[in-house]
């Protein structure tokens, strides 16, 4: 494995953060979606009670990789699990372990929390992506679709 550290983010990372994050939406091909800027994430990533958590991983002094997370809840196991938002690392640095380090380090924090997982999704068409959590150890959850509440659905459900 390459030299690199894992950090959280601090302030000053406002760009490191929206590039990476730009890059996956690139990727993800969901750029229509992308409208996080600096002043967002120095608002709900760096303030002093932030909405997400984020890590980066440095090859270096280079920005290679992005992890951002949060505290959820399992109720029926009375226990704390993460919900890993965003998982990336800039092609130019894959194949050096950096997920792989970015999961490690979700992992040991949840341990230190008594926690019981981390959970995410994942694009059914992102075959590599696929490949490599299931390399993790980690298992789709079968019987569960993933559904979401937005837009004008969202305001015909808050009318209601």
């Amino acid at each position: 494995m390459t030299d690199f550290t894992i950090r959280p983010a601090k302030p000053g990372d406002e760009d490191t953060i929206v590039a990476l994050l730009r890059a996956l939406a690139q990727y993800e091909k969901l750029t229509h979606r992308f409208h996080i800027t600096p002043e967002i994430v120095r608002r709900d990533y760096l303030s002093e009670r932030p909405l997400v958590f984020c890590d980066l991983l440095f090859q270096g002094d280079v920005a290679a990789g992005i992890a951002n997370w949060y505290w959820t809840y399992g109720s029926f196991a009375a226990a704390r699990k993460i919900y890993l938002a965003d998982l990336f690392v800039d092609p130019e640095f894959r194949g050096r372990h950096y997920g792989r380090a970015l999961i490690a380090n979700l992992a040991r924090r949840v341990l230190a929390h008594d926690g019981i997982g981390i959970d995410w999704e994942v694009l059914d068409w992102n075959q590599p992506s696929i490949d490599f959590y299931d390399g993790l150890g980690a298992t789709s959850i079968k019987n569960w679709i993933a559904y979401n509440l937005g837009g004008e659905a969202l305001k015909k459900a808050a009318e209601t």
